[in-house]
């Protein structure tokens, strides 16, 4: 399959996920970033496009199609009798065991799922004068050198920037400035900036962003990512389902014999044990 292996600059996820890994008692959630430049030296990075990993698609799933479609099922029942005022995001949490992350490489991967988890997703463009246009055609937020200048490297206003968006986009000619203007700021909320050219529309590059889900071990065998929501068809939240679990599994260094267990679970709703 077309899968790139790199090594990533040292950075950091911040957890924001206010679900805990179900039955942890050391529960640390990292919703997932993304971005090129936020792994750790001590993990290898990988990257993985949906319709040509080979290894997320015919990989031998110990999770059943019918019995992820029965918990998905569940969980989207369960939202539509107590309606809330969001749409809740459906995350699949994941422990792992026989793992030791002071001594083992720290594994960092993403995958494009084929359907986009997060529509609402809040995305910025850092961008040259073209790009900053064609945000605006499409209603994208961005700002421009000037506008990332006048910030002046104060860690509040970067950390409030980076509070305030999910990820963020970058012209050729500004991340190459990124640090010299912000600071390790983005890079240490694990938000850097994923490359975008002028050689690509920007809103294919908006829309890869929010298909793209990140997994990265940290200090703690626990982890959560967002695979879909319940405004998703049942099946497309299954192909994200199982596309993201054996792409986590073909990063563990034994596999399924790493998965201690596996759970998916909506912001408001109870977990369902998959695994």
């Amino acid at each position: 399959g077309a899968v790139h292996v790199r090594f990533h600059a040292a950075g950091e996820i911040r957890g924001t996920s206010t679900s805990s890994c179900a039955g942890s008692t050391s529960a640390e959630h990292d919703e997932v970033r993304h971005g090129s430049h936020d792994g750790d030296r001590r993990g290898v990075g990988r990257r993985a496009e949906a319709d040509t990993c080979a290894t997320c698609t015919n990989e031998r799933s110990k999770v059943g199609a019918d019995a992820l479609m029965e918990a998905i099922e569940k969980i989207v029942h369960a939202s539509e009798e107590k309606k809330r005022n969001f749409t809740e995001t459906i995350e699949l949490q994941i422990g792992l065991k026989n793992y030791d992350p002071q001594k083992d490489k720290r594994f960092s991967g993403t995958v494009k799922l084929p359907f986009v988890p997060r529509p609402k997703m809040k995305v910025c463009v850092l961008g040259d004068a073209a790009h900053c246009d064609e945000a605006k055609a499409i209603g994208v937020d961005s700002m421009d050198v000037a506008a990332l200048k006048a910030m002046n490297k104060n860690k509040k206003l970067v950390k409030k920037l980076a509070k305030k968006y999910h990820a963020f986009l970058a012209s050729e000619t500004v991340i190459k400035q990124i640090p010299r203007l912000l600071g390790p700021g983005l890079n240490k909320a694990g938000k850097f900036p994923t490359l975008v050219t002028h050689r690509e529309p920007l809103e294919g590059k908006v829309n890869e962003v929010k298909s793209s889900i990140k997994f990265q071990l940290k200090k703690v065998l626990c982890m959560g990512v967002a695979i879909g929501n319940v405004q998703m068809a049942p099946k497309e939240i299954a192909v994200n389902a199982q596309m993201s679990i054996n792409f986590l599994v073909s990063l563990l260094k034994k596999n399924w014999q790493n998965v201690r267990v596996l759970y998916l679970k909506s912001s408001m709703g109870a977990p369902i044990r998959l695994y």
